[in-house]
């Protein structure tokens, strides 16, 4: 991609549902030519003029490229990876963003919520990481990865600190040795940047920042010998072909750099998915006695701090996010309750879940809907999902229910708080 792919054209588009149709135009079943005198020729050209002006009207009525996005916008990527979708739930007008050739991952908004983040892959070429306003415009490539070394460099789940201008990210290649995986950063600015590291143990994913952009969570993986059983640590081998585990802990590291903190210390297992409570206090997050068997669990964001169990049967969790409220986490499920289905709940964060939690929807008409990636708008009025690999969103209060354009194929994104439309952005 690189050098060729900013010298590609970018198109939007607002896509507007019109109910008018074309007027019907008829012609007799016989044309009496002699009679009238009339050529059918010129009969013919006038009938393509009349066509051409009535689709002239209709496209200049449906390619309208300055309606404003006036309130909260859900973003997400189209199950085609081709396209970026802005979903404006005041004025229900959906904005389509298109970069190019590569595949498309909307990640997320800039602290005023004035332009998305990105990233661009095309086949095994070294993956972009890119900011554009709302519009499409400034298109801006972030970092440049000419003095990492080897490659190539792949970007995957950057996040923008909600209070300073930092993204932070993972950044990955394929070496002799493996997979290599590091926690990077960059500044975004006219030019692309140079990631300078929050951590360089080679096995680290996930960042996400605190909400108030001072602390950055991880997850770090490391390995340990094989046990006799899934809670037994082995004692060392050092044969060449021993059993290893490969398990992952979460870590916290300051958005300048010189605090590091270990946050969970399992001895067997892994915690995943760390996910910040809305005032930063602590982290929900996901823990693994084996793979594929899940349990949810919560822990002070601070060194030392002793994790909590707020479930204990295993379950199969897809996703999960806090509820604005800070009261309660939400998440897909399956398995859980003797539900099969992936299905959304309410997880508390006091009490067992197996027993406490609740259906997220009230309605019984949603309680089978298959729901994944549930995102809250930051008012708390709005809820996000992907269901059945298309994106809809809830409106909490009346329940009433969008589905969105398009199929949509990763976690939608929302702009932050305080974003109070187009109008506002420089």
């Amino acid at each position: 991609m690189g050098d060729n792919f900013l010298t590609s054209v970018y198109k939007y588009s607002t896509i507007l549902t019109l109910q008018d149709e074309y007027p019907v135009i008829k012609l007799p079943a016989r044309l009496r030519l002699r009679k009238l005198r009339i050529r059918l020729l010129p009969v013919i050209r006038l009938l393509c003029v009349i066509v051409a002006l009535l689709m002239s009207v209709r496209n200049a009525a449906s390619q309208v490229f300055d309606l404003p996005i006036e309130g909260d916008v859900v973003a997400y990527t189209t199950a085609e990876a081709d396209a970026i979708y802005l979903y404006d739930t005041t004025t229900n007008i959906t904005r389509t963003l298109q970069f190019g050739a590569g595949d498309h991952h909307v990640w997320d908004f800039s602290p005023d919520g004035c332009q998305v983040l990105f990233t661009l892959t095309n086949g095994n070429d070294p993956t972009g990481l890119y900011s554009a306003n709302l519009n499409g415009d400034d298109l801006r490539p972030l970092l440049t990865t000419d003095e990492l070394g080897a490659g190539p460099w792949f970007i995957w789940e950057p996040d923008w600190n909600p209070t300073e201008n930092r993204v932070a990210f993972t950044i990955s290649r394929e070496t002799e040795q493996g997979r290599e995986s590091r926690v990077a950063w960059v500044e975004p600015g006219a030019t692309p940047q140079v990631p300078s590291f929050y951590s360089v143990a080679g096995d680290e994913h996930t960042p996400r920042w605190s909400p108030d952009g001072n602390w950055l969570a991880y997850v770090s993986y490391e390995e340990r010998a094989a046990g006799a059983t899934i809670y037994a640590t082995a004692e060392p081998n050092t044969e060449d072909n021993a059993p290893r585990v490969r398990e992952a802990d979460i870590w916290m590291v300051s958005a300048d750099g010189l605090t590091k903190e270990r946050i969970t210390r399992f001895d067997v297992g892994s915690a995943a998915s760390p996910r910040w409570s809305p005032d930063g206090q602590l982290l929900g997050f996901i823990y693994s006695p084996i793979p594929g068997e899940n349990q949810f669990w919560m822990i002070a964001a601070a060194a030392e701090a002793i994790p909590t169990p707020l479930s204990f049967e295993w379950n199969q969790t897809l996703d999960a996010t806090w509820h604005p409220d800070g009261k309660t986490m939400v998440a897909s499920v399956r398995g859980f309750q003797g539900v099969n289905g992936a299905r959304l709940w309410t997880i508390p964060i006091v009490g067992n879940a197996d027993t406490d939690g609740t259906r997220f929807f009230d309605d019984p008409e949603f309680n089978n809907l298959v729901v994944d990636y549930p995102r809250f708008n930051a008012a708390g009025t709005h809820l996000a999902f992907r269901s059945n690999y298309n994106v809809s969103v809830m409106e909490l209060a009346t329940g009433e229910l969008f589905a969105l354009d398009g199929a949509g194929n990763m976690p939608p994104v929302w702009s932050p708080a305080g974003f109070a439309g187009e109008a506002t952005c420089d």
